[in-house]
C-alpha cells in the first residue's frame, strides 16, 4: 500500500487490532508515532513484530571509559585469533573480575527491567541501560512478552546476563506467554543445577531440551551458551539441545553462559531485511533467559 506502514490489504486487516492500540497508546507527546515507518514495505514477515523507523542514534560511551575492540566495528579481532580448542581457566583475580562485572550487568538489566509496560518504548529501554542494541522504537503494548539482554565491558572483562519479562496483565493471563516464558526460566533452572567440576559440558542441553519437550517447547538450536571473560565469546561453545556433539569438561576457573532460547512454534529462523533481525518462520513467541556461571 503506497504511503502506508502496511504490506498489503491483508497486512492491514491482520494487524489492525494492534495497529489500533498502538496509535491509541501513542497519542501522547511522549510516544508521538507520527513519522514513523517501515523500510520493507513488502517484506513477509512473520507475527506481529514490525520494525519502527527511523533509527535513532547510537548512544555513545565517554572516551575515558575502557573499550573492547569490536565497539566501534562490531568485529572482535581478539576473538578471530582464539585457539578455539583452548578452554580458558582463571586464576583468583580473574574470577574475582568476572564476579564483578556480571553484578553490574544484573544490576543494569534490574533497572531496566523496573521500567517494563505498556506504552513504553523499546528505544527507552535502550537509554535506560544505555545499550545501543535494540535498534527500534515500538511501544509495548500489553499482552506483549519482551527479552532485556545486557552485555557489559569493565575493566577487561565482559557480562551477558538476559530475561523475559511480561508486558502488563494480559501477558500474565496468556497460557501460551506464560508457558513460554516459564518453560526457558526452569530450563535454565535445571542447567545450572549441573553445574560442578567433572559435568560433561554437553549435559546442559540433554536437560534443556528435555524439559522443554515435556512442556510441548521447542529449543532454536542455532543459538548456544559460550565461554566468557576478558573475551566475549571464548570457548566452550554451550549447546541447548540434546545428544550434541560439544566438547569439553566443567573444571574449576572456567566461566562461560548458559541461555537458552525456546518457540512455541516452528524454531527455525527468518531475517528481516536489515540483515540483524530474526524471527520464527510461523511468527509464534520465543522466549530466552540467559546467566553466567563460573566453576
Amino acid at each position: 500500500m503506497n504511503d502506508s506502514y502496511f504490506c498489503s490489504q491483508d497486512c492491514f486487516k491482520k494487524n489492525w487490532k494492534q495497529h489500533k492500540t498502538l496509535h491509541k497508546t501513542g497519542q501522547g507527546e511522549t510516544y508521538n508515532v507520527a513519522g514513523f515507518y517501515t523500510p520493507f514495505p513488502t517484506y513477509p514477515f512473520t507475527g506481529s513484530v514490525r520494525p519502527v523507523y527511523p533509527l535513532s542514534a547510537k548512544l555513545t560511551v565517554p572516551k575515558s571509559i575502557p573499550q573492547p575492540d569490536y565497539a566501534e566495528t562490531g568485529i572482535a579481532e581478539s576473538e578471530r585469533r582464539l585457539n578455539r580448542a583452548k578452554i580458558d581457566i582463571l586464576d583468583a583475580k580473574g574470577q574475582e573480575a568476572m564476579r564483578k562485572v556480571c553484578r553490574l550487568a544484573r544490576q543494569v538489566l534490574d533497572i531496566a527491567a523496573a521500567e517494563v509496560k505498556p506504552g513504553v518504548t523499546t528505544d527507552y529501554l535502550d537509554e535506560v541501560c544505555h545499550k545501543a542494541c535494540i535498534e527500534r522504537n515500538r511501544i509495548l503494548l500489553d499482552g506483549d512478552i519482551i527479552n532485556l539482554d545486557v552485555s557489559l565491558y569493565h575493566e577487561g572483562y565482559h557480562a551477558d546476563v538476559n530475561e523475559t519479562y511480561y508486558v502488563g496483565d494480559r501477558a500474565k493471563a496468556d497460557p501460551d506467554s506464560v508457558r513460554i516464558v516459564e518453560t526457558t526460566r526452569e530450563c535454565l533452572d535445571k542447567a545450572i543445577q549441573l553445574v560442578k567440576p567433572g559435568t560433561l559440558i554437553k549435559e546442559f542441553g540433554n536437560a534443556i531440551e528435555r524439559h522443554a519437550k515435556s512442556r510441548n517447547c521447542r529449543v532454536v538450536a542455532n543459538w548456544g551458551g559460550h565461554g566468557i571473560n576478558t573475551s566475549f565469546h571464548p570457548p566452550p561453545w554451550i549447546p541447548h539441545y540434546a545428544k550434541s556433539k560439544a566438547v569439553g569438561i566443567c573444571k574449576p576457573g572456567m566461566t562461560f553462559t548458559i541461555e537458552p532460547i525456546l518457540a512455541l512454534g516452528n524454531p527455525r529462523e527468518v531475517y528481516w531485511p536489515d540483515a540483524w533481525t530474526n524471527a520464527t518462520v510461523d511468527g509464534k513467541r520465543t522466549a530466552q533467559f540467559g546467566m553466567y556461571k563460573e566453576h
